[in-house]
């Protein structure tokens, strides 16, 4: 009899790491939210030399398949799809340059390297 796998719904800590201070960004984030919004949603598309590109946006619901990573403050939402690209990286934040959210170690899970050869393409 075969047994069906659960579906756990929580992100640990080997799916993604979140530095302490990207946390400080994602909780002034969600201070600053209007009533209604869930969390940060992570999502990945297609494009760049690299194949993807990550980015953040405000969930406005939890989908019965996300998967969700809570912390003091905030809440981060990925779908399942997008949490496969993403597993193991590290999520920071840099002042440099531009302010901004860095994805490191992406594409940990599918044996890619997550570095851009400098094509120019942003992402």
């Amino acid at each position: 009899m075969s047994q069906a796998l659960a579906f756990e719904p929580e992100i640990n800590t080997q799916d993604i790491q979140i530095s302490d201070k990207a946390a400080g960004q994602l909780q002034a984030i969600m201070q600053n939210a209007d009533d209604g919004i869930e969390g940060i949603r992570i999502f990945v598309t297609g494009g760049g030399c690299g194949g993807m590109t990550y980015g953040m946006t405000y969930a406005e619901y939890i989908e019965p398949r996300d998967k969700v990573l809570e912390k003091d403050g905030f809440k981060v939402v990925v779908d399942a799809i997008a949490l496969s690209y993403l597993k193991g990286c590290d999520i920071d934040y840099t002042e440099e340059g531009r302010a901004s959210f860095v994805f490191n170690n992406v594409f940990q899970s599918v044996g890619g390297s997550g570095a851009c050869g400098s094509c120019g393409a942003a992402g």
